[in-house]
């Protein structure tokens, strides 16, 4: 693997089965032996740490970055405070050394995406919208679309293709 770090992204929209294609994805890269790592764009509020929990009391005491730590994972909290949402990339670099980064969501970012689609859903295209979708996961057929489709459910097609449109184009 080279020494940059290879990021593909899922993209569409709501109940375009997104999620599942990242869970399935991740699966299907780690038992080829990849170490993957995953980013999860939220475009609402979330919180992991919960009223009542010591570090959630840590940082309604106006803590900016609070760590938990165990014995078998840990994490790091940071409160925005207004600031601007951290670009994709900058996230990127905080990870670990890994094989792979899968990114959920990210729609507006320039790194190489698989559009998930839902077609019982109107929702609008993102390929042929956008230069970086490489490729659709779709529930069913689509017709003239201007990049491959796969089955949703093709997994070891869609990261097959994955990685030979990573190997090409981050060498």
């Amino acid at each position: 693997m080279s020494n940059k770090v290879r990021v593909i992204g899922v993209t569409g929209f709501k109940n375009s089965g997104k999620t599942t294609l990242v869970e399935r994805l991740v699966g299907e890269f780690t038992a080829r032996g990849l170490r993957v790592s995953t980013i999860k764009h939220a475009h609402h509020t979330f919180d992991i740490d919960h009223k009542g929990r010591d570090s959630y009391r840590h940082r309604k005491a106006g803590a900016r970055e609070v760590a938990v730590i165990s014995r078998n994972q840990w994490a790091v909290i940071r409160d925005m405070h207004g600031e601007p949402e951290p670009p994709l990339a900058e996230i990127v670099a905080k990870l670990h050394p890994c094989d792979l980064v899968v990114v959920e969501g990210y729609k507006r970012d320039d790194h190489p995406k698989i559009e998930a689609r839902n077609l019982d859903l109107d929702h609008p295209t993102l390929a042929g919208e956008d230069d970086t979708v490489i490729a659709i996961a779709a529930s069913g057929p689509v017709d003239d679309a201007p990049v491959p489709v796969f089955s949703r459910d093709d997994i070891p097609a869609i990261a097959d293709f994955a990685m030979r449109h990573l190997e090409r184009n981050t060498e």
